[in-house]
């Protein structure tokens, strides 16, 4: 769904919440499996720090942060809450119950939240959210419906993009990036 720059800023603009997936959003999508002992493997993931400084900036900025999604991994609930993330949901691969119930609790207009996707599971949370964002990497189907697509891949700092665009469309980037500077 093609925009203009000004209605992607004034969509941005408004977001009080970013809702993402895991793998193939904030992780290159890759799962990798080590086996530990006999008949027992453990599952490990990539996160780019970059990403993580972007969600690190929102909460800065008072800007809640969550993840929905279809795995269920111990190392996403640690990065999550490292980065603060207000609302953790896996083991949830119908994820629009999930979107409904942070919508709920969270008492924001769906105009006020961001999710970004890249698989089919993605496609119901992004037709809800106000900032419809697909990751490079994503399927057609999700890029379709989304009115943003990040120029980087999931857990290559396609994460980082959204929350810069989010932060300088509510022309606040400067403000929460000076205490580094």
């Amino acid at each position: 769904m093609k925009i203009s720059v000004e209605e992607l800023n004034n969509i941005a603009g408004k977001i009080k919440l970013l809702i993402m997936d895991v793998d193939g959003v904030l992780t290159d999508g890759n799962l990798y499996y080590l086996e530990v002992a006999e008949n027992s493997v453990k599952e490990f993931k990539s996160f780019n720090s970059l990403d993580g400084m972007g969600i690190y900036l929102l909460g800065m900025a008072g800007i809640e942060t969550g993840v929905i999604s279809g795995g269920n991994s111990m190392a996403v609930n640690h990065r999550a809450k490292i980065l603060g993330m207000k609302y953790i949901y896996q083991g949830k691969l119908y994820k629009e119950k999930a979107f409904n119930e942070i919508l709920t609790d969270s008492k924001l207009d769906p105009s006020e939240i961001a999710y970004v996707g890249d698989d089919l599971s993605d496609i119901r949370p992004l037709k809800l959210a106000g900032l419809k964002v697909a990751v490079a990497n994503a399927i057609d189907e999700v890029k379709s419906e989304a009115n943003f697509i990040t120029r980087l891949s999931g857990g290559h700092g396609a994460i980082r993009e959204v929350c810069e665009l989010i932060l300088k469309a509510q022309g606040i980037w400067d403000k929460t990036i000076a205490s580094f500077i």
